[in-house]
C-alpha cells in the first residue's frame, strides 16, 4: 500500500471512530430521553409523515413484542429504531458427504441487535444516520463435520460467540440523496437502505440474506470476491442520473468481527480491498406497474500476499471483475406496496487462477412469492452457483467445478415468525472427484422480537 493512501486511510478512519464514539451515545441518550416525554400532538395542518409516526415495517404485529410492547413506536417517533431477531438452523446430511449417520445434524444460529439512529430527529443533522449491530451465535453448523466442500451450506451461524459488536458506522446522505457516504467499522457486503441506490457492493434482491433467502454462501454473495470480516472503512455511492449510480469502496482486509478493527487497521502492512462498482436500475413497464430490477457490474483489488499455487512466489496485487443482475419478471398486483410475483437473478465473478481458489463463478435462480391461493407472504424459490476450480500447478483440485443447488420454501407463520424448509444437493465437494455429492435437508427458523 503506497504511504498517501495508507494516510488518507489512517486519517478518515481516525475521523470515522471519534464522530462515531462520541456522537452515539449521546444521540442514544437524547433518543431515549425524549421517548419518555408525552408525544406531542400533530396540528390539523401537519400529516402523519411530518408529525413523525412510524414508518418502519417492523413496527406493531410483525414482531413477537409488538414492537416493545409500544415503546419501540415512542422511539421510532424520536428517530430511534431498536431490532432484536434470531436465525435458528437445523441441517442433516441425508447421503454422501465425508460420512452420514445419526449424528451428522447440527443445530447452530446467530441473533441480531440493531439500532438504528435518524440523526436529523436526533439531532438537526440533515441526512445523517448511524446503525450499530451486534450479533451472537452457538455452533458452526454441518461444514465442517460432514461436507467438507468450498461453498459453506449455511452461511447463518458464526461459532459459539458471545455478542461482538460487528458494525458500528455512520451515513451521511447529500445532495438531495444523491451522495452517500458511509465511514465506521461496515460490512462492504451491505447496502444503503435506499430505493435510489439499491445496494453498494455485489447486492443482490433475491439472493443476498442468509436469514430470509438462500442459505449456502455461494447463493448469498460471489466467492471470487475476498470479502473480509466487517471492519473499518469508507464507502461513496452517487446517482450520475435517475437510473445510473456509481460506488467506491475501501475496507481493512485483515479485521476480525470480534475486534474493534483499530488493531487491524493501523497496526502492520496495511491491507486493504477496494470495490468500484456501477449500476443500472430497471423500471421495465408491465399491466400491474414498472417491474424493478438491477444490473451491476465492478471490480475489485486486494493487497494480501497470496501464495502462488505453483510455489513461485506471492501475489500482492490480486484483483477480478464481477457482475450481479437482479429483475422482477411478473407482479400479480397493481400495487406498490405488493411484492407478489416472480423474480430472477444472476452472478458471475472472474478472479486470477494463479492464486484464487474459484477461477470462475456463476449463480442463477428466481423466486415467486405469493405462488399459493392465500399465502400472499410465503416465498418459493431456486438457486444453482457453480465455481469453476483454478487448474493451476498445486492447485490440488482433481474435479474442474463445485456446484450447489439449493431449494427453499419459506412460511409465514405469523408476521414475526418464517419458517423455511430447505434441500441442497452438493456436486464435487472441495473439488475433488473421490468426494461423494452431498444431500443437504434442512430448516430456518427466524423471529422477530
Amino acid at each position: 500500500m503506497k504511504p498517501t493512501i495508507a494516510t488518507a486511510f489512517t486519517q478518515c478512519a481516525a475521523f470515522a471512530r471519534s464522530t462515531v464514539a462520541l456522537a452515539a451515545p449521546l444521540l442514544l441518550a437524547a433518543a431515549i430521553a425524549k421517548a419518555a416525554a408525552p408525544p406531542e400532538k400533530p396540528s390539523a395542518e401537519t400529516s402523519p409523515a411530518e408529525a413523525g409516526q412510524p414508518a418502519t415495517a417492523d413496527a406493531g404485529g410483525s414482531t413477537l413484542t409488538n414492537n416493545w410492547f409500544g415503546a419501540g413506536d415512542r422511539l421510532a417517533e424520536q428517530g430511534l429504531t431498536l431490532k432484536l431477531s434470531a436465525s435458528q438452523v437445523y441441517q442433516d446430511m441425508a447421503h454422501g458427504g465425508v460420512f452420514t449417520h445419526s449424528h451428522a445434524g447440527r443445530y447452530s444460529g446467530r441473533y441480531d441487535f440493531e439500532i438504528l439512529g435518524d440523526v436529523e430527529k436526533l439531532a438537526g443533522v440533515k441526512g445523517g444516520s448511524f446503525y450499530i449491530l451486534t450479533e451472537g451465535g452457538w455452533s458452526r453448523g454441518i461444514e465442517n463435520v460432514a461436507v467438507s466442500n468450498l461453498f459453506n451450506p449455511n452461511a447463518v451461524p458464526l461459532g459459539t460467540t458471545a455478542g461482538h459488536i460487528v458494525e458500528f458506522r455512520y451515513d451521511q446522505s447529500l445532495c438531495n440523496d444523491r451522495l452517500r457516504i458511509r465511514v465506521g467499522k461496515i460490512d462492504l457486503t451491505g447496502t444503503f437502505e435506499s430505493a435510489d441506490i439499491p445496494g453498494a457492493f455485489d447486492a443482490n434482491a433475491f439472493a443476498n440474506d442468509e436469514t430470509s433467502q438462500f442459505l449456502n454462501s455461494a447463493l448469498v454473495n460471489n466467492p471470487t470476491i475476498p470479502f473480509p470480516q466487517r471492519g473499518l472503512g469508507a464507502v461513496v455511492s452517487m446517482k450520475l442520473t435517475d437510473s445510473w449510480y456509481v460506488s467506491a469502496g475501501v475496507g481493512d482486509a485483515s479485521a476480525r468481527d470480534g475486534l474493534t478493527g483499530f488493531s487491524t487497521a493501523f497496526d502492520g502492512s496495511h491491507e486493504t480491498l477496494s470495490l468500484y462498482e456501477t449500476g443500472y436500475i430497471a423500471a421495465l413497464p408491465s399491466a400491474n406497474g414498472p417491474l424493478h430490477g438491477a444490473y451491476r457490474v465492478g471490480m475489485w483489488y486486494d493487497t494480501v500476499p497470496r501464495d502462488r499455487f505453483d510455489g513461485e512466489g506471492d501475489c500482492r496485487n490480486n484483483t477480478g471483475l464481477y457482475v450481479s443482475i437482479d429483475q422482477v419478471l411478473l407482479k400479480e398486483k397493481d400495487d406498490p406496496k405488493d411484492a407478489e410475483g416472480l423474480g430472477a437473478f444472476a452472478r458471475f465473478g472472474f478472479a486470477d487462477a494463479a492464486v484464487n481458489a474459484v477461477k470462475f463463478f456463476w449463480s442463477a435462480g428466481g423466486q415467486y412469492r405469493g405462488l399459493l391461493p392465500g399465502r400472499d407472504a410465503d416465498v418459493l424459490a431456486l438457486g444453482v452457483a457453480q465455481g469453476r476450480l483454478s487448474n493451476a500447478p498445486g492447485a490440488g483440485f482433481t474435479a474442474p467445478s463445485e456446484t450447489a443447488v439449493e431449494t427453499y420454501y419459506s412460511i409465514e407463520v405469523t408476521p414475526w415468525l418464517h419458517l423455511a424448509p430447505s434441500i441442497q444437493y452438493i456436486f464435487s465437494p472441495g473439488g475433488l472427484r473421490e468426494a461423494r455429492d452431498a444431500l443437504i435437508v434442512g430448516v430456518r427458523i427466524q423471529a422477530a422480537f
